[in-house]
């Protein structure tokens, strides 16, 4: 019976060790997720491919990018990012410059890079990208 339980035990370790790392979940709040577009990533259909580049900034060598679509709003992306950094999308509901609603995304174990979800700051609504770094902002871009 010992015998079994260890074999069981060490092939469980072994299926753990071959199991995928997990990924850092996105992480939210205020009213993000209202409007329409909001909760999916730029690389999903069907805003793949119509963002553009509108700013870059770097801060101690991370580089901090804020991407717009006329079709589906914007999102923020970092790189060369260390693991206690984040991703910061913060969008308003009115085209004041302040966040009603907001979306992060961490860097992932293995990678040096970190992008948000879609903001929609369509219609009159405006966003911009922000660089967290150990728990503060440290880099934003203008609102767009």
């Amino acid at each position: 019976m010992r015998k079994l339980v260890a074999c069981l035990a060490m092939i469980g370790g072994l299926v753990a060790l071959a199991a995928p790392a997990a990924q850092a979940a996105p992480y939210q709040g205020g009213n993000y997720g209202l409007y329409g577009m909001e909760g999916f990533y730029p690389t999903q259909e069907p805003c793949a491919g119509t963002f553009r580049l509108i700013h870059s900034t770097t801060w101690n060598g991370i580089r901090l990018k804020y991407f717009y679509s006329d079709v589906c709003g914007s999102f923020a992306r970092i790189e060369n990012a260390p693991q206690n950094s984040s991703a910061l999308l913060q969008r308003s509901d009115d085209g004041r410059p302040e966040a009603d609603g907001w979306v992060a995304e961490s860097v992932d174990p293995g990678i040096n890079y970190a992008y948000t979800m879609i903001g929609n700051n369509l219609h009159g609504r405006v966003s911009r990208a922000v660089l967290v770094v150990d728990g503060h902002q440290v880099a934003w871009t203008s609102w767009y």
